[in-house]
Parts: C-alpha cells; structure tokens; sequence
C-alpha cells in the first residue's frame, strides 16, 4: 500500500459545521476530518466537552484566521439539570461528592433561581475541568492529578433560560448566554442554591453566533463524503 500523502492542492476556505457525537473530543473531530479530506489546516471555533452533543464550526485553510470572531459569539445550550447530587467534574462522568433530597423542589421554585439569579449579568467560577490555564498548564490537567487551585470569578452574560420540562431529578432547559460560560456549573451552583446539590446530565450545543445545528452535518455522514464534495459544504469566508 502506497504511503499516505496529502494533497498537494491548497486547502479550501471556509467554515464547516459538524453536528458532533458524544465520545469524541473536538481535537479529535478535527484530526478526524483533516485525515479524511487530506486537509494540511483545520482548527474550531470553540470546544464542546467529549460527553457533548452538537454544533462544532471547524475552521478551513483562511478560515482558521476567523477563529477568535466565531468563538466570540453568543450560544443555545440545550440541557439536562439532575437534581440530588453534586460530582467532582460538576457533570455525570464524575463522582458524586454529595447527595440531598430534590423531591421538595417545584417547578415556580426552579424557575424562580433560574430567572432571579442565574440571569443577566453573573458573576462565575470557572470549573476545575475546563481549558482554561493556570500558570500555562490547562486546569483540566490538574484536576485529572486530583489538584485544586483557586479560580478568580468571571463576568459572563445569560441571555434567558427556558424549561422545557421539568422532573425530578431531571429537568430539561436551554440556554442562551455568552462566550465563556459554562453550563455544568450551571448546573453546579443551582443545585447548591436548592440545597440538594445538582450536576449536568446532559448537553447539546445547538446556536452558535450566526451558526445553528439544523445546518450543520452529522459527522457520520463525513466519512461517506466524497473529498471532491468536501468544498461545497464549507460556507464560504465572504459569508461569515
């Protein structure tokens, strides 16, 4: 078998949406469509958690110039708060630290926390597990060595959330809010504020900026693309 070669054609340029698939990291969706297509740069605008469904932009040949200007964009999160317990990682892949009694939480009371204190302008923590760096070193590194390091607040923006069905323990939302929130401490910090702890059960990106998951392809069908298709679905940089 002939030695695996990249095209000698310049890449394409533009952004390609990928309706992402739970196990995969974004790195890994990258390599993936970088291989397949023989595509010399390819980056995304912006990461979606391994256990995380959804919209993923990846960025084409000029487009990974644009990479700061996608990620800036405002998000729809769709998720699933389950009440009752608190993890480690603040979503289901950790292990429970505490656990309380949900059963006294009402609809009105969720909906209460949601809109009293969990929208528009709000102060955050960021999550040990996130890409975020302390002194150069991501601090999911850190929490994987079971270390801790303290997190200064940031400001971040939630436009509204929305039930889409309530339950106990799990209650379907969505989210709109801004770069750099988190909707796992989210989840975290309202189960705390109802005292009966609460973590992140399940996520699905499906907006970002300009971007929404109804257009993007589903990464299984990436593998049956033809590469001569691969540009026709890129959307073109004039457009973003």
């Amino acid at each position: 078998m002939p030695a695996f070669n990249r095209s000698s054609a310049p890449d394409p340029d533009g952004v390609l949406l990928v309706d992402k698939p739970a196990g995969m990291t974004s790195s890994d969706v990258v390599c993936a469509v970088r291989a397949m297509f023989r595509l010399k740069k390819v980056g995304h605008g912006g990461t979606l958690d391994p256990d995380a469904t959804g919209l993923l932009a990846l960025l084409v040949g000029r487009g990974t110039r644009l990479s700061q200007a996608v990620m800036g964009g405002d998000k729809v999160y769709e998720g699933t708060l389950r009440l009752g317990a608190a993890t480690n990682t603040q979503d289901a892949a950790g292990e429970v630290v505490s656990r309380g009694d949900p059963s006294g939480v009402s609809e009105a009371a969720l909906r209460e926390v949601f809109d009293r204190e969990f929208t528009g302008d709000v102060f955050q923590t960021p999550p040990m597990v996130s890409a975020i760096k302390k002194d150069g070193v991501p601090l999911y590194k850190m929490a994987r060595k079971g270390e801790e390091v303290e997190r200064e607040p940031r400001l971040v923006h939630v436009w509204w959330i929305r039930i889409d069905e309530f339950g106990l323990p799990d209650t379907r939302f969505t989210v709109k809010c801004s770069k750099g929130f988190y909707v796992r401490t989210l989840c975290h910090d309202v189960g705390a504020r109802l005292g009966c702890g609460g973590h992140l059960a399940a996520l699905r990106r499906i907006h970002t900026g300009a971007f929404d998951v109804a257009d993007a392809i589903p990464f299984a069908d990436l593998k049956t693309l033809p590469r001569s298709e691969f540009a026709s679905k890129l959307i073109p940089l004039s457009r973003i």
